[in-house]
This record gives C-alpha cells, sequence and structure tokens, in this order.
C-alpha cells in the first residue's frame, strides 16, 4: 500500500482580510491534485482573537468548493454537537458529497472553549464514556434499519429515524491516546489517528492498540494508522527550525516533521515502517513557492517510494 496524504486546514488564521485564506486555496490546491488525498479540519471554537472557522461548516464549504478532495475532521469534539445530531449531519455530507467524509471523533479537550460557549467540562474520564456513547450512537443510526433507540451512560436516542442512511459508510476515525481511548478505537474504529507525536510515543501507542485488537479478537492490520500534525520545511535546517518557531504555536522535533526534506524523510521514514500510510499534515508557510518546490519535486516522490510496513 502507498503512503497517502491529506493537507490540514487548521480552523484558525491570524486576524487580517477574510478573503487570504481562500484565495490561498485557490492557487494551492490545484496545484497539490494528485498528491494530496483530502481536506482536513480540525475542531475548535477560538484560538485567543484569531479567526477560527466552525468546522463543520468549513468541511460543508470545501467538499463543494473542491469535489476532487475527501474532506475529514480532525477530530471533531464530540461535546459540540449531540451524537444524534452527529450522526445526522455526517450522512447528509456523506450523501451529498457522493461519499467524500471522514470522520474523526475525539472526547474533546480545550476547556476555555467549553467554559467560554458555556459548555460543561467534565471530567476526562466522563468525556470519554461520553464518546464511547457517540461512537455506538453514530453506528447504531447508520446501520440499524427504521426506528432506532438506544440508551448509553451519558447519550441516547429514542425511535430516532437517520434516512438517508451514509452510503458507503465514512471511516470513522478515533483520535487519542489514552488507555481507554485506544481500547475505542480497537472496538469501533476503522482509521486511528494521534497528533503531534514523536515516534517513541507513537510507537508506544499503536502497540497498545494492536494488543487491545487482540483482547477482542480483531486483527490489528483491520484498523488503519495515521497520523496528524505539521512539516516544517527548509533548505537548511536553520531555517525550518526558525519557520518551526515563527507562529502561535510552536513546533519541534518533538512534535513535528521539521528539516531540510531529506531530514523530513528519514523523520517519517520509522513511522511508515512501523505501518503509518496517511499523514494529514499541516505545511508550514504554504502557499510559498519555494516550500512547494521543496514538498512537490524533494519530498513527497521519496516518501510514496517507500514500503509501507518495512
Amino acid at each position: 500500500m502507498a503512503v497517502e496524504f491529506g493537507l490540514a486546514l487548521v480552523e484558525r488564521q491570524p486576524r487580517g482580510p477574510l478573503n487570504d485564506w481562500l484565495d490561498d486555496l485557490d492557487t494551492l490546491l490545484p496545484l497539490l491534485e494528485g498528491h494530496f488525498r483530502s481536506l482536513w479540519m480540525t475542531d475548535h471554537l477560538f484560538w485567543e482573537d484569531w479567526f477560527t472557522f466552525e468546522a463543520w461548516t468549513a468541511l460543508s464549504f470545501l467538499a463543494a468548493r473542491w469535489p476532487s478532495y475527501q474532506v475529514g475532521s480532525m477530530v471533531m469534539c464530540q461535546s459540540y454537537r449531540s451524537p444524534a445530531l452527529l450522526a445526522k449531519m455526517a450522512a447528509s455530507l456523506q450523501v451529498l458529497s457522493g461519499g467524500r467524509l471522514l470522520l474523526g471523533v475525539g472526547a474533546g479537550w480545550k476547556e476555555d472553549e467549553y467554559k467560554g460557549y458555556n459548555y460543561p467540562f467534565p471530567p476526562l474520564g466522563t468525556r470519554r464514556e461520553q464518546l464511547e456513547d457517540t461512537l455506538e450512537i453514530l453506528k447504531r443510526l447508520w446501520t440499524e434499519p427504521g426506528k432506532v433507540t438506544y440508551q448509553g451512560k451519558h447519550y441516547g436516542v429514542t425511535e430516532a429515524y437517520c434516512e438517508p442512511k451514509p452510503d458507503p459508510l465514512p471511516p470513522i476515525i478515533v483520535g487519542g491516546g489514552g488507555d481507554k481511548t485506544l481500547m475505542m478505537a480497537a472496538r469501533y474504529a476503522d482509521w486511528w489517528n494521534v497528533s503531534d507525536k514523536n515516534f517513541p510515543a507513537y510507537r508506544e501507542m499503536a502497540a497498545k492498540l494492536h494488543q487491545n485488537c487482540a483482547t477482542i479478537g480483531r486483527a490489528p492490520s483491520s484498523i488503519r494508522l495515521t497520523w496528524f500534525g505539521r512539516i516544517v520545511l527548509g533548505s537548511t535546517e536553520a531555517e525550518a527550525v526558525e519557520l518551526g518557531q515563527s507562529g502561535l504555536l510552536k513546533w519541534t522535533r518533538d512534535n513535528a516533521f521539521v528539516g531540510t526534506p531529506e531530514q523530513v524523510v528519514e523523520q517519517m521514514r520509522p513511522f511508515i515502517e512501523l505501518g503509518v500510510d496517511y499523514f494529514m499534515v499541516e505545511v508550514l508557510g504554504l502557499p510559498d513557492k519555494h516550500i512547494l518546490k521543496m514538498l512537490l519535486e524533494d519530498l513527497l516522490p521519496q516518501i510514496k517510494q517507500m514500503r509501507v510496513g518495512g
């Protein structure tokens, strides 16, 4: 299986002309066709006073504006939309987009958003239980015929219809690396993802995921291993390091791929040898022509020649 890429379009943008983001995408996305399969949005409500787009609205817009790309969430916060509504939204977008939705769901974590928008912020254990209810409701509403009734520990549905059903079913990506989340991934996920992790941390989490699969009698190979994060390219290592430190968030080799194209290839190699075959990446600096050239001519051709799983 060849390595595939998705382009991460994070929801936050520096304050400025609102059309700059769209103008950049109109320039960039035709050039990335054939190299990137999908467009991804993270799900947040604000980052200080930066412009922050609501994820589901943005995904629907992206699916309509650029029909050659799949669209995905990395990841939807289960707290921000009721599970039944999320199931209905996903089914609708899957049908209207011709089957191009990839649905990532997570427990949620950004406390200031919860408080700012008046959502309850229960302990992590409760949010994980809510995520499990969400995953169960998604699966049931998408697959069970007729009226669906289910009551979990926190969320439920009563004689609920979800028509039309999504066809094909959107892959469910469970995001997170805690022990309980990894067990949920083994039970419910088609893909597993964890964001911004270096290789030793990722390898440890993936091993736990595979152990969980063995515990419940599922083949580990039936879950696709994916990684979400940042690529920071430079003509020199120093140039890349400087770029990684220039934004609101700081990116280093501990939480991103940083360096020359050759150095980034070597940083990505152990992930691919482990079995990671899908990278959803924000490439810092795009659509800068110099960075785009390094990405398309120096980095991607080498990565796509690698053998997944060693």
